[in-house]
């Protein structure tokens, strides 16, 4: 029977004896007890309204987090970067700000323990409850507070089109928040997702080819001929104010690529995430990389950052820089439509975003860190009242057509602001912290379904550049681009982000100082470390658990890696057509 099947068939046949489960609160896991956070092993609500149901497939794994990611940071935040840090400053931004490894670190957290949760719920069992606490909530408050962002972008982006500019914005922000509820009340988040991660991949694609046209001097209508890397050259500035522009370009990169995280929450929700969320993860993150990466190197070469279009008056959408290169080629038609590109991938990261926050809240009201009614799942396998709370946070929208409503609108956006390096951090200390515990307690690399690909030294990396984007965005807060003194609305409106991590988590070691005495220590030690509950089961029965014979753990690992092995050219050809499909 192969190790997929899950079950424990063969455990019961060799006469293993698998003791147990009992399950414990967080304060018990830190005296070494089972700290059960799993909807399957009761957590700290009934099974029968935690639990989400398992039928993601691999194909909406993906489409949700490239939902995520590509979405208004790549088509209009981009803009920014390359007026403060010039093309190359983006480029290398976008390249060095490491989610590959985070990515590969959460992948092989969820394959072993495929939770709700996931990375919050992680960094509380490896790292801290505090620590977990506080990112849980951040991360949540981050997807809450981007909701609105997202709807009045859209409405700002619905203003490109003529006659639609005296339409006060109220007007779209009903049937917007409309369209959110249906989705969410029917169920179909999934299947929206992907079919709008499909069109912003055409998109991308197609822009693709346009600027490789473009810079080639191939359309009649652009007077400029053969461009090639004239923008990198005198008079333009591939680095634009030096390394105060290239730091400046880190917390773009960092927010424009958040919603690659949201395969490891997806993780409680896909039938077999064994197979799945590798697969996932790797394509992801190619994908991501090829439809960033080379559409921003396109858009350097034939976008100089000294555009006067940056700076026009209109739409959202008409400071985006692919609208720009199509303008500026003389292409007439093409700019509204990929005008009605940019508002689809407003929507779909807003689609997205309702996803992230619900799960997470979810995940840390079902474990005691939030009020026990957002806990709940209806029988279709809904976290029902936390998609209320999402769409009520979406409202805020309305703030914004206020007198003073931009100031407040913004001050709430900037909760989110480096919220996102905290994450990542975070994910690969729990990482790091994951391995440790594992090796302490006497088992093997070899034991695990899958392996980050650069193993822990890829997290140390990935925390490092994580920390160095946080002290980058620090020396741009206190010293900003062009002007040489602090200004106080905009440093803590560029690093609010980092008191909110600090006020969440002194919150939660307050109270738990006064309940919870358990949990006053930094970190969990590793001997404490419940590696066992949350497992899959066939890991746990056959594998990796406390009663596993030597001999049968063996046995398990060949399997494994029986699975995994391929096998000739004909495996690796196979491979490659599902990679490129």
């Amino acid at each position: 029977m192969s190790l997929k099947n899950e079950t424990n068939t063969r455990a019961e046949k060799d006469g293993i004896d698998i003791p147990a489960y009992e399950p414990a609160t967080l304060s018990a896991h830190a005296h070494g007890r089972q700290f059960s956070i799993d909807p399957e092993d009761r957590a700290m609500v009934e099974t029968d309204v935690n639990m989400l149901h398992r039928d993601l497939k691999g194909r909406h794994m993906q489409m949700i987090a490239i939902g995520g990611a590509i979405g208004a940071g790549l088509f209009i935040g981009s803009g920014s970067a390359f007026q403060t840090g010039g093309p190359a400053s983006v480029l290398l931004g976008f390249i060095i700000i490491g989610y590959y490894l985070m990515m590969q670190a959460l992948a092989e957290l969820s394959v072993m323990y495929p939770i709700n949760g996931a990375f919050t719920m992680y960094i509380c069992r490896f790292v801290d409850p505090s620590l977990g606490f506080a990112c849980g909530w951040e991360y949540a408050i981050s997807w809450l507070t981007v909701l609105p962002f997202e709807i009045s972008a859209a409405c700002n982006i619905i203003h490109y089109w003529p006659g639609s500019e005296g339409i006060n914005n109220s007007a779209w922000i009903v049937p917007l928040l409309v369209a959110l509820v249906a989705i969410q009340v029917f169920g179909l988040i999934e299947q929206v997702e992907f079919v709008l991660s499909i069109m912003k991949i055409i998109a991308c694609i197609g822009f693709m080819i346009l600027g490789v046209i473009i810079n080639c001097g191939g359309v009649p209508t652009d007077d400029r001929g053969y461009i090639g890397a004239r923008y990198w050259h005198s008079p333009y500035s591939a680095f634009l104010n030096g390394f105060h522009g290239f730091c400046s370009v880190f917390v773009t990169a960092a927010f424009a690529y958040t919603g690659t995280e949201l395969t490891g929450l997806a993780a409680a929700e896909t039938a077999n995430p064994r197979k799945e969320i590798p697969r996932a993860s790797k394509q992801v993150v190619w994908r991501i990389a090829i439809f960033y990466v080379v559409n921003l190197f396109l858009v350097g070469l034939i976008v100089p950052e000294n555009s006067p279009l940056y700076s026009g008056e209109g739409s959202t959408s008409r400071h985006s820089p692919f609208v720009i290169a199509i303008q500026l080629a003389g292409i007439k038609v093409l700019p509204s439509i990929f005008n009605a590109v940019i508002l689809i991938a407003v929507m779909s990261v807003a689609n997205s975003c309702t996803f992230g926050s619900t799960r997470t809240i979810q995940a840390l009201a079902a474990n005691g860190m939030g009020p026990k009614i957002l806990a709940y799942v209806d029988r279709k396998g809904r976290p029902m009242s936390v998609v209320i709370l999402q769409l009520l946070f979406g409202c805020l929208a309305f703030i914004n057509l206020a007198k003073n409503g931009g100031t407040i609108f913004n001050w709430l956006l900037s909760l989110s602001g480096l919220s996102i390096l905290f994450i990542y951090g975070s994910i690969a200390l729990a990482h790091i912290r994951f391995r440790a515990a594992w090796a302490a307690q006497g088992h093997s690399l070899d034991e695990l379904p899958f392996r980050a690909a650069f193993g822990v030294w890829g997290s140390w990396v990935c925390l490092l550049i994580n920390v160095v984007s946080l002290i980058a965005q620090f020396y741009v807060a206190l010293y900003p681009i062009g002007g040489p003194y602090l200004d106080a609305n905009t440093f803590f409106q560029l690093y609010l982000a980092g008191p909110l991590l600090i006020f969440l988590y002194l919150c939660w070691k307050v109270y738990s100082w006064f309940v919870r005495p358990s949990d006053r220590p930094l970190f969990i030690r590793l001997k404490d470390i419940d590696i066992y509950t949350g497992m899959r089961e066939g890991q746990r029965t056959m594998v990796s658990g406390p009663g596993v014979s030597e001999e049968q753990r063996r046995a398990s690992i060949l399997e494994m890696q029986e699975e995994t092995k391929k096998r000739g050219p004909k495996d690796y050809i196979m491979a490659g057509i599902r990679n490129l499909i």
